[in-house]
C-alpha cells in the first residue's frame, strides 16, 4: 500500500519570517516535488504491481491448466503403467511358453536325431532282411520244387504199389487170351496137319487167336500207360471212359471175391480239363478201398453213380461195408492214415486221392451211410466251368 503524505505548513504572505519564509516556500516546493516523483514512482511501482498481480493471474491459470494437464498425464501414465505391467506380464508368460518351446524343439530335434539313427539301423536292418527274404524265397521255391518231385513221386509209388495189388487179378486176366490163342492157334495147326483144306475154318481160327492177342495187347498198353509217370498237362476228359478202364483193371479182382459193382453212369457224357491218368488212379483207389471195406460184408456190393449238377460233374461210390469210424472223417485223408491192420495198406491212397482231386479243382468228401458203409462223394468242375479257389475234404 502507498503511505499518506503530510501536506506542507502554511506560511502567512509578508509575515515577521522575511526571507525564512522564503526559503521555506522553496523547501516546500522542492518536497512537494519530491513528494510527486514520489507519487509518480508510486504509481509507477503500482502499475507495475498490478501488471505483475494480472501477470501473476495468468501465471496462476497457467498454473492450474498445468496442474490440470499434469493430472490428465498422471492419469494417462497409470493407465500406461497398468497396460506396460500387464504387457510385461503377457510378456514374461510368452518368454515363458517360447522357453517351454524352444525346450520341446531341443527334445524333438534329439528325438528326430535319433529316430534319424534307428532309421538308418532299421534301413540297414530292412536290406539285410530282404537279402535274407530273397534267399529264403529262392530256397521256398527250391522247396516246393522238391516238393512237387516228392509228390509225383509218391503218386507214382501209390500207382505202383496198385498195380502190385492187381497183379493177381491181370495175371488171370491175361492168362485167358494167352489160353485162347493156344486153342485158336493149335485147331488151325491141327487142320493143317490132317490136310483138311477147309480155308473159311483155318481163317476163323487165325481171326480168333488175333483177337485175343488184340485183347491182351489192350490190357497191357492199359498198364503201361497207367504205370507210366502221368505229365502234368491238362486236356478235356471223358468221365465215364476213365471210370470204365479203373473198372477194367479191377473186374477180375472183384469177379475172383464176389463183389457185385453197380454203375449207374451219367447220361450226359460230362467232360473235365484234367489229367486222365491221374483220374483213373483216383477211382481205383476209391474202388481198392471199396473192396477191402466190403470183405468181410454179408453184402458185398460197390456202387457208383455219375450226375451233372449245374456246373459240376458228382460221382459217388459207395460201399456196403463196416463205414468209417466215429472222429475218423477227417483224418482218413491224412498221408500215412489207415484203419487196416498193419501191413495191409500204406495209408497214402486216399490222401493221394485228396490231391489230385484238389489239383483238378474238385472237392471229396466222406460220410456213413444211414443204411450202413461209407460213401464218397467227388465234385469236379466241368470243363468251360471256373473251378472253386480251393478244395474241401
Amino acid at each position: 500500500m502507498i503511505a499518506p503524505v503530510a501536506p506542507p505548513p502554511v506560511v502567512a504572505p509578508g509575515g515577521a519570517a522575511g526571507d525564512g519564509a522564503g526559503e521555506d516556500l522553496d523547501a516546500l516546493r522542492a518536497s512537494n516535488a519530491r513528494l510527486r516523483e514520489q507519487v509518480a514512482t508510486l504509481e509507477l511501482r503500482l502499475r507495475k504491481r498490478d501488471e505483475q498481480r494480472r501477470a501473476l493471474l495468468h501465471i496462476m491459470g497457467d498454473l492450474n491448466d498445468l496442474n490440470k494437464r499434469l493430472s490428465d498425464q498422471r492419469k494417462a501414465m497409470l493407465h500406461i503403467l497398468a497396460d506396460y505391467e500387464q504387457d510385461r506380464r503377457r510378456l514374461a508368460r510368452q518368454t515363458e511358453r517360447l522357453d517351454n518351446s524352444r525346450r520341446a524343439l531341443l527334445h524333438i530335434l534329439q528325438d528326430s536325431h535319433q529316430s534319424n539313427l534307428r532309421l538308418e539301423n532299421s534301413r540297414k536292418a530292412m536290406i539285410h532282411i530282404m537279402g535274407d527274404l530273397a534267399e529264403t524265397t529262392a530256397e521256398v521255391r527250391r522247396r516246393e520244387q522238391e516238393l512237387r518231385d516228392k509228390q509225383e513221386q509218391l503218386v507214382q509209388a501209390g500207382k505202383l504199389a496198385t498195380l502190385g495189388e492187381l497183379t493177381t487179378g491181370i495175371a488171370h486176366e491175361l492168362n485167358n487170351p494167352l489160353n485162347n490163342i493156344g486153342l485158336f492157334v493149335g485147331n488151325a495147326v491141327d487142320l493143317i496137319e490132317l490136310g483138311v483144306a477147309d480155308e473159311a475154318r483155318l481163317l476163323h481160327e487165325l481171326q480168333s487167336a488175333m483177337g485175343q492177342v488184340r485183347k491182351a495187347t489192350e490190357i497191357i498198353s492199359h498198364l503201361r500207360t497207367f504205370g507210366r509217370a502221368a505229365t502234368v498237362s491238362r486236356e478235356p476228359v471223358a468221365i465215364g471212359e476213365v471210370i470204365a478202364r479203373a473198372l477194367a483193371l479191377m473186374q477180375e479182382q472183384m469177379r475172383l471175391r464176389e463183389i457185385d459193382v453197380e454203375l449207374a453212369p451219367c447220361l450226359e457224357a460230362p467232360t473235365v480239363i484234367g489229367n486222365a491218368i491221374q483220374l483213373e488212379q483216383v477211382f481205383i483207389n476209391l474202388l481198392s478201398n471199396a473192396r477191402d471195406a466190403v470183405a468181410d460184408a454179408p453184402c458185398k456190393t460197390i456202387a457208383i453213380a455219375c450226375a451233372v449238377e449245374g456246373d459240376e460233374v458228382a460221382l459217388r461210390f459207395e460201399d456196403s461195408g463196416a463205414g468209417i469210424p466215429a472222429g475218423l472223417e477227417r483224418r482218413i485223408f491224412d498221408p500215412f492214415f489207415t484203419t487196416k491192420e498193419v501191413g495191409a495198406g500204406t495209408g497214402l491212397g486216399l490222401s493221394i486221392t485228396y490231391g489230385i482231386i484238389k489239383e483238378h479243382g474238385g472237392t471229396i468228401a466222406v460220410a456213413n451211410r444211414p443204411e450202413g458203409g461209407a460213401a464218397f462223394q467227388i465234385r469236379l468242375p466241368l470243363a468251360g466251368a471256373a473251378p472253386p479257389e480251393d478244395g474241401a475234404r
